[in-house]
């Protein structure tokens, strides 16, 4: 793919990022979505840091709306704080919340890009588990457009990478893949509730 063709779906993935995050910010001021707290903080932490990792490893463009993404996602999570958005914080969050902070140090530690990547996909994926749990139990508290756009721009941005490696592939295919699986997952759940 030539290069204005990777700035095109790097663009793409940057306006989908706004797409799916500026309704999304919306609603919860809305009171409509409730993000919890703990996966806005490892996702906006993660994210930014895979960012700078994806620079490294030669990412180019297609890193660029993964650091817009860090960004915003950092300032969900100051929102989840100051909304006191979701007050339904269990145990099993803790233990999510505290692994995905416990893994942090380790990429810093590996001064390869690839070993980074690794480590704060699965630190990520992590922040999921917060968000799964509460979506399983409270369907109509989740905005399914936001993940559908999401995951939307996680493949706009695996096409506008410059540099195909498993550092530059693995985290935005990983939470595409995620984001899938909650779709399917409160999709389901609205189903099942709305009908017991």
């Amino acid at each position: 793919m030539d290069s204005s063709l990777k700035l095109i779906c790097s663009g793409v993935a940057i306006t989908l990022t706004f797409v799916a995050f500026v309704p999304y910010i919306r609603s919860i001021f809305a009171e409509a979505t409730k993000p919890h707290i703990f996966s806005w903080i490892i996702w906006g932490t993660t994210t930014s840091i895979v960012f700078f990792a994806q620079l490294e490893a030669e990412g180019g463009i297609g890193a660029w709306p993964i650091g817009v993404s860090g960004f915003v996602a950092a300032f969900i999570a100051l929102l989840a704080f100051i909304k006191r958005s979701d007050a339904s914080i269990t145990k099993m969050d803790w233990v999510f919340f505290l692994s995905a902070l416990a893994s942090l140090p380790f990429w810093y530690f590996t001064s390869n890009p690839l070993w980074a990547v690794v480590v704060l996909t699965i630190v990520d994926l992590l922040g999921f588990g917060p968000t799964i749990r509460k979506a399983y139990d409270f369907p109509h508290q989740e905005n399914m457009a936001f993940f559908l756009l999401f995951m939307a721009r996680n493949i706009f941005a695996l096409l506008a990478l410059e540099n195909y490696s498993l550092a530059t592939l693995l985290f935005p295919l990983s939470v595409g893949i995620a984001c899938l699986f909650l779709l399917v997952m409160v999709g389901y759940r609205r189903r099942i509730v709305h009908t017991e």
